[in-house]
């Protein structure tokens, strides 16, 4: 008998272990972050999901992307998302990548670098939220930091039907999606870049090897986008202390393209707390509400 509640106690031990292992929680004064694991053609795949206290039924979803070796841990610690989603009223996700070829976290945004399907995994990701969570099918959007914003590029052009407006912050377009993006459901785009950035030029100067490099310089990608979304009138504003913002306006069903061109500054997301006098996270909620 003893043995047999041993046995017992040991398995129920054993279980909660490995429960706090793939599935965490932490509890704060605005919102409940939660670690969990979506199983996606075989791999556990381990993301954080932010939700808000209060979260309405109904309410949209925001993929936050790290970059190219960076982890959902530090993203979600890193640019103030989870703060905008409490005054705004949305989930946030914040999926981790996988290893490449080299040994590095990473998005396969169409890239040679390994046999990932990303696209895949993202999009089965939102349809699962979607369900288990009551969120909208149809406000799930995606953005990303460098890689990320790479990745929220081919999500663009891949899966319009599953993100409504895609950003990205010091990302560009691969070489396969500048030469393959055909989608006749465009989608609008943010984007948000440095001058100074010189791990993702601003000017397309990119290595191409691996397939990250091949696209022309970002203002050519927006306008490109611009166009593609019928947009027929451009306002330029400057806001101090080093941005340039580019508003392509009155596209088809009220798309737009926004471009935020960041003088002195290099390859990071903009934070007041960097020296800007506005938040990306911010900024990038101001352009998904939209839609």
């Amino acid at each position: 008998m003893f043995l047999f509640k041993e046995k017992s106690l040991f398995c129920v031990l054993l279980a909660c272990f490995v429960l706090i292992l793939y599935v965490s929680c932490d509890k704060n004064d605005t919102g409940i972050v939660h670690r969990l694991v979506f199983n996606h053609n075989g791999v556990d795949r381990s993301y954080i999901l932010y939700k808000p206290h209060n979260l309405p039924l109904n309410a949209p979803l925001v993929f936050v992307l790290h970059g190219y070796s960076g982890n959902s841990e530090v993203t979600n610690f890193s640019y103030d998302m989870n703060s905008v989603a409490d005054t705004n009223g949305f989930a946030v996700c914040y999926p981790q990548g996988t290893k490449d070829n080299s040994n590095t976290s990473h998005w396969n945004a169409n890239l040679n670098i390994s046999t990932t399907d990303d696209i895949d995994f993202l999009c089965s990701l939102a349809k699962s939220l979607q369900t288990q969570h009551l969120l909208d099918s149809q406000r799930t959007f995606s953005c990303g930091m460098s890689n990320g914003g790479f990745m929220s590029y081919t999500l663009a052009c891949e899966v319009p039907h599953v993100f409504r407006a895609v950003a990205s912050v010091t990302g560009t377009m691969s070489l396969y999606d500048w030469n393959n993006c055909d989608s006749l459901n465009p989608v609008p785009i943010l984007h948000i870049h440095g001058v100074d950035d010189n791990i993702v030029p601003i000017d397309g100067t990119m290595d191409t090897t691996s397939g990250w490099g091949g696209a022309p310089k970002v203002s050519d990608i927006v306008n490109y986008w611009a166009v593609k979304n019928n947009c027929t009138t451009v306002d330029t504003l400057f806001i101090p202390q080093r941005t340039t913002a580019f508003y392509h306006r009155n596209g088809i069903n009220n798309h737009e393209v926004w471009f935020y061109r960041l003088n002195n500054w290099g390859h990071a997301w903009p934070l007041p707390a960097l020296g800007v006098s506005y938040n990306a996270s911010s900024v990038i909620w101001e352009f998904f509400s939209k839609y």
